[in-house]
């Protein structure tokens, strides 16, 4: 019997790959449309629609994933190997009544992002948008547990434009020892400058 036939003549109700991805988007339509993942904040545009959903008032609890960082053509085993152990962590501390704050976000400067764009001939802008759009496919097919409305990727210009700020702060500063705290440069500049004669 050839293998085409024996697939044809499978039972309705058997468990196949076909059933078991459409079980899984159902699930995860379901997820995302209901909020089930979504930790409200206490009050403001996150907070929660109406008392009791989702944990409200629970002990709040925020797991953090290393972000994958899309400077390639997608996830890879390592990213979901650590994923699953924080994801479960999370439900577990869920379930229990915590109020958990699971994020997901993507980190995508430096060279690989160049890297990646140089061999595809395409601007980092581009090619990482789309590859942060296809890992969030890839992340929701996996089925974990992430409150997607608080997502984000440092190349976004309202995360980055702090970093820079902080980066500033710092680069213009120096450490006093003698007060213990960091310093503007232009007051040490004045301080080693002579005293007029």
């Amino acid at each position: 019997m050839s293998e085409q036939n024996t697939v044809a003549e499978a039972p309705a109700h058997r468990y196949t790959p076909t059933l078991a991805a459409a079980i899984e988007k159902r699930w995860q339509d379901r997820w995302e449309a209901e909020g089930t993942f979504h930790s409200p904040n206490p009050s403001g545009p996150l907070a929660a629609p109406q008392p009791g959903w989702h944990n409200d008032g629970g002990r709040p609890m925020f797991v953090m994933d290393m972000f994958p960082y899309p400077s390639g053509a997608g996830l890879h085993v390592g990213h979901p190997l650590g994923y699953i152990g924080s994801d479960v962590f999370a439900r577990y501390h869920r379930m229990l009544g915590f109020n958990v704050l699971h994020p997901m976000g993507f980190d995508a400067f430096g060279l690989p992002a160049e890297q990646y764009a140089v061999q595809t001939g395409t601007h980092p802008a581009v090619t990482t948008a789309a590859n942060v759009e296809r890992y969030r496919t890839q992340l929701r097919r996996l089925g974990l547990a992430y409150d997607d409305r608080r997502s984000f990727a440092t190349t976004d210009p309202e995360y980055y434009r702090w970093t820079q700020w902080i980066f500033l702060q710092v680069f213009n500063s120096w450490y006093d020892e003698k007060i213990r705290k960091a310093r503007p440069i232009p007051a040490l500049i004045a301080s080693s400058r002579p005293a007029p004669a």
